[in-house]
């Protein structure tokens, strides 16, 4: 009796450690599931993220071939240092020639003002003249009432009166038409020189590119001296690295708790390991499909419906410790509930 019962002992032992393990994968699995709710609810990731600059493609604003080329890829530079120089001698001589027309302008306007002085002058010799010729026509008026006179001479001062007249007519329709060339204030063509002098200036000034803000040059290696500029075209790119920040792309279902203020942990896949703390900024006013080029067309029959994705802006708080290279990807972390 004692063998039989130690052969069924020993036929049992399997079977029961078969069954706990039935009853304990089972349990752990729902214990890691539960611990994982647990410690996931109060916040949501996604690995849909990446650093984010503010990048300035550096173009000329006047046309020309480039003669200089100040900066490399890579390069520190502060708003204001020069990158790179326009051929300038074409934008000299047209400020020469803005400022020879400027000088024409005002020494016409001189030419006026001295014409305009001169028909003041006219107009009184004229007034001058008919007093004289009216007195002598009175003379001979009184003279051929007496019979002292002929009436040919009679005549004559009477046309030399006439002809005096004229004279000052003239000579005040001179007056006026100067007048009338000189404006009030600023002569129009003037300042219509002026306006030219200071365009040539400010396209000769343009040929020296400056650096609209600091940060590092990129795609600089495709400048080259005597390479055409173009107005608008890229030259280059500058790289605003003082100010990164984080783009992460949650699901619709994730952003319906998150409000800007809510704590943030970063982690870069370019540094294993490295965490840098941030918080939420802004959520996106719209999804990525709406501001595609292409949005999708849902109102057809062959509708599936796709989970979106909302942009939401993460901020370092402070300086981050590593640097930050734009489009580095990131997984992001939102704190929930803080």
């Amino acid at each position: 009796m004692s063998a039989v019962a130690g052969e069924t002992l020993t036929e049992l032992k399997p079977k029961s450690r078969r069954t706990l393990l039935m009853w304990i994968v089972p349990a752990l699995i729902l214990l890691a599931g539960l611990g994982y709710w647990l410690i996931s609810g109060d916040s949501v990731s996604t690995d849909n993220a990446a650093v984010k600059q503010d990048i300035v493609s550096v173009s000329a604003q006047v046309n020309g071939p480039v003669v200089d080329v100040a900066v490399k890829n890579g390069v520190q530079v502060k708003r204001g240092d020069v990158l790179f120089r326009i051929d300038p001698a074409p934008y000299q001589v047209a400020l020469e020639q803005a400022q020879a027309m400027l000088a024409a302008a005002r020494l016409q306007t001189t030419q006026l003002r001295t014409q305009a002085a001169g028909t003041g002058a006219d107009i009184t010799g004229a007034e001058a003249n008919l007093a004289i010729k009216r007195n002598s026509l009175s003379r001979q008026s009184a003279l051929l009432k007496r019979g002292f006179t002929t009436r040919a001479d009679y005549e004559d001062a009477l046309n030399e009166v006439r002809t005096a007249e004229t004279e000052l007519a003239d000579a005040r329709a001179r007056s006026a038409n100067a007048g009338a060339a000189l404006a009030p204030g600023e002569q129009p063509s003037i300042a219509q020189a002026q306006a030219a002098v200071d365009k040539a200036k400010l396209d000769l000034s343009r040929t020296i590119i400056r650096a609209p803000m600091d940060g590092t040059i990129a795609n600089a290696d495709k400048l080259q001296v005597g390479q055409m500029a173009v107005i608008g075209l890229g030259m280059l790119s500058l790289v605003h690295d003082s100010n990164a920040w984080v783009e992460a792309n949650f699901k619709e279902k994730d952003v319906g708790r998150m409000v800007p203020g809510q704590i943030a942990e970063i982690e870069i896949d370019a540094y294993p390991g490295a965490k840098f703390r941030g918080h939420v900024e802004s959520l996106g006013a719209g999804t990525g499909s709406e501001f595609a080029i292409i949005p999708a067309q849902n109102a057809n029959g062959n509708w599936v419906k796709v989970t979106q994705r909302v942009p939401v802006r993460i901020a370092f708080d402070g300086k981050p410790s590593r640097p930050m290279i734009a489009g580095l990807s990131s997984t992001v972390t939102v704190k929930l509930d803080n």
